[in-house]
């Protein structure tokens, strides 16, 4: 028998209302009862926690570990790794890998690769259409049985609203939510970066908002009409945030979720052409940052994730409109939270932000995951919120350092990650 016992944290466990200062009992992998304490037959392990969040293990529900195919941006051990130097002892993998996460023996191999070389759980996700092409839907009811946790087309959008439409349904009589990049392309063209004052300035193709608002009008109709969960990724418009705010009050079952780079950084970061600021959905104005914080604030936006997106180097250092989009995110988005949410602009207090990376997110999923209760996996993440770092992408877990974020000056990070009683990563 192993037993750790975590002394004198703050633990805060939404799931069962708890925040106080108090020790957690771990034994053979599982939280246990503190009575339990006195049965054992040898001292436990300690970890002192003074000062500390213990909090139930993170989960990042938009993660791209590029394998199989593209292994040189990522693998599914270093993206792991990553997420435990990051705080997070569950991330959710997307489909847009080569081959595409299409078919029940893709998702196998995912599972039997993670379950080899990853330290934290990696879940993968299923595509809606095969080969992400939006032409014809994906086999839903065998990627369920497979063991998919949501479908989704991610890096893609699918255009044709009927098909959306089956997929949705489909999802609905298997049991899995809906994940979706919301982009029309027809609105969106060649657009790299927000449509405004920098695009004009800079001569580069814009992407309207009106490109993302387009597909959220749609998918809140589609939840409507099927009556099944849709979530809404990486969600970076004012317009947007309108939209679910007014579905959810009418009881839709439609959510959302918020990427730190959509609240720390507006569109005149590309006014150097720095690659490592373009993403999809693109930065954008501050009036759209603002509602982001709002909609994070009054609970439109619920659940907080990176859209880890690794590059290599070479990819990233071509002209702007040819680069690909996204950043890494998995080793900077709590320290980016906490500072920004928690501590700058106070729009949500500890005990909400670590709700919406737990409790709300295992509850999309159908996860037994975010929560400290006695007799569940102890997946721990202890934080400091206080801790003042600096970020140093060349010191990263991941293979990529595709980030804005160098050099910033942050306060607040996880300090140590706990999957199933045993240590993955340590400050």
């Amino acid at each position: 028998m192993s037993a750790t016992v975590i002394r004198n944290g703050r633990i805060i466990d939404p799931a069962n209302g708890r925040d106080e200062i108090a020790d957690l009992l771990i034994i053979d992998g599982l939280i246990a009862a503190l009575p339990q304490l006195s049965t054992l037959n040898s001292q436990p392990d300690e970890i002192d926690a003074g000062n500390l969040i213990v909090a139930p293990g993170l989960i990042d529900i938009h993660v791209h570990l590029r394998e199989p195919g593209f292994g040189w941006k990522e693998t599914i051990e270093s993206g792991a790794r990553a997420a435990a130097a990051g705080g997070f002892t569950t991330i959710v993998c997307m489909p847009n890998t080569s081959p595409v996460a299409d078919s029940p023996s893709t998702i196998a191999w995912i599972k039997d690769r993670a379950a080899a070389a990853a330290c934290v759980h990696v879940l993968p996700t299923g595509a809606i259409s095969k080969n992400l092409a939006g032409e014809e839907l994906a086999p839903i009811g065998s990627l369920a049985q497979a063991g998919v946790v949501a479908i989704t087309d991610d890096g893609h959008c699918v255009q044709n609203s009927e098909l959306m439409r089956r997929a949705v349904e489909y999802a609905r009589m298997v049991g899995v939510p809906v994940l979706d990049h919301c982009q029309d392309y027809n609105l969106v063209g060649h657009g790299v970066v927000h449509e405004g004052y920098w695009s004009t300035l800079l001569g580069l193709p814009g992407w309207p908002a009106a490109g993302e608002e387009a597909i959220v009008a749609r998918n809140i109709l589609l939840a409507e009409l099927c009556d099944h969960r849709i979530h809404c990724q990486h969600i970076s418009s004012a317009g947007s945030v309108r939209l679910l705010r007014e579905a959810r009050g009418r009881g839709v079952r439609i959510s959302g979720e918020a990427c730190p780079h959509h609240i720390a950084l507006t569109h005149e970061a590309i006014q150097n052409f720095d690659t490592n600021y373009k993403m999809n959905p693109p930065l954008r104005s501050q009036a759209d940052v603002d509602a982001l914080i709002a909609g994070i604030a009054d609970g439109t936006l619920d659940i907080l994730a990176s859209d880890h997106a690794p590059h290599a180097k070479f990819e990233k250092e071509v002209e702007f409109d040819r680069a690909p989009f996204g950043i890494v995110g998995l080793e900077t988005e709590l320290g980016l939270f906490l500072d920004l949410l928690v501590h700058k602009r106070k729009a949500i207090d500890l005990p909400r932000l670590i709700e919406m990376f737990t409790t709300i997110p295992a509850e999309l999923l159908k996860l037994k995951a975010g929560t400290l209760a006695t007799g569940a996996a102890a997946d721990v993440t202890l934080i400091d919120p206080n801790l003042e770092w600096t970020v140093d992408a060349n010191a990263f877990e991941t293979l990529s350092s595709n980030t804005p974020f160098h050099g910033w000056n942050l306060k607040g990070r996880a300090v140590r990650t706990i999957v199933g009683g045993r240590t993955v990563w340590r400050l």
